[in-house]
């Protein structure tokens, strides 16, 4: 997930979704993936408070989300980020078969303009070959997992 300025997808020479200020989310789907999931992380995105509470008066640092101040995000799928190494080529064994991904990534969207805006989520293209830009701003970018739910549960259960 990166705080950007802005941030477009291009496919075959078309821009297919472009934002203004908001998030870039860079979305990896691992076989091990479920509903439940998909659905901590569509929230996830819309809550997680990456912004400052007021830009431009120095406002609290880290206080408000897209949500709070109505901004976009871009949904682009990437395979890729579930990559192993063996050697010096990539495996993506741990990548969601193709048509579960494709179905999970589109209810993930769904969920998001259904909770949210529907016109300020927008998306790549599942499974095409896309150019990506966008401008960081800060830069900030945090990586978000579906284990770590479950990983924090665990540790805190643990710990009683």
């Amino acid at each position: 997930v990166q705080r950007v300025s802005r941030a477009a997808v291009v496919v075959d020479g078309a821009t297919v979704g472009e934002i203004g200020r908001g998030i870039c989310v860079l979305l990896g789907i691992c076989q091990s993936d479920t509903a439940q999931d998909a659905d901590w992380m569509s929230k996830k995105l819309l809550n997680l408070r990456l912004f400052d509470e007021n830009d431009e008066q120095g406002g609290k640092r880290w206080m408000k989300s897209v949500r709070d101040l109505g901004l976009e995000v871009l949904v682009v799928s990437q395979f890729t980020l579930h990559a192993t190494l063996k050697g010096n080529k990539p495996d993506f064994r741990r990548a969601m078969a193709t048509d579960q991904a494709e179905k999970m990534y589109a209810d993930i969207l769904e969920s998001m303009r259904r909770d949210y805006q529907e016109d300020k989520i927008k998306a790549g293209v599942f499974g095409a070959m896309m150019e990506v830009s966008s401008t960081n701003c800060g830069p900030v970018t945090i990586s978000l997992d579906t284990r770590e739910p479950k990983t924090a549960q665990q540790t805190d259960e643990a710990a009683t």
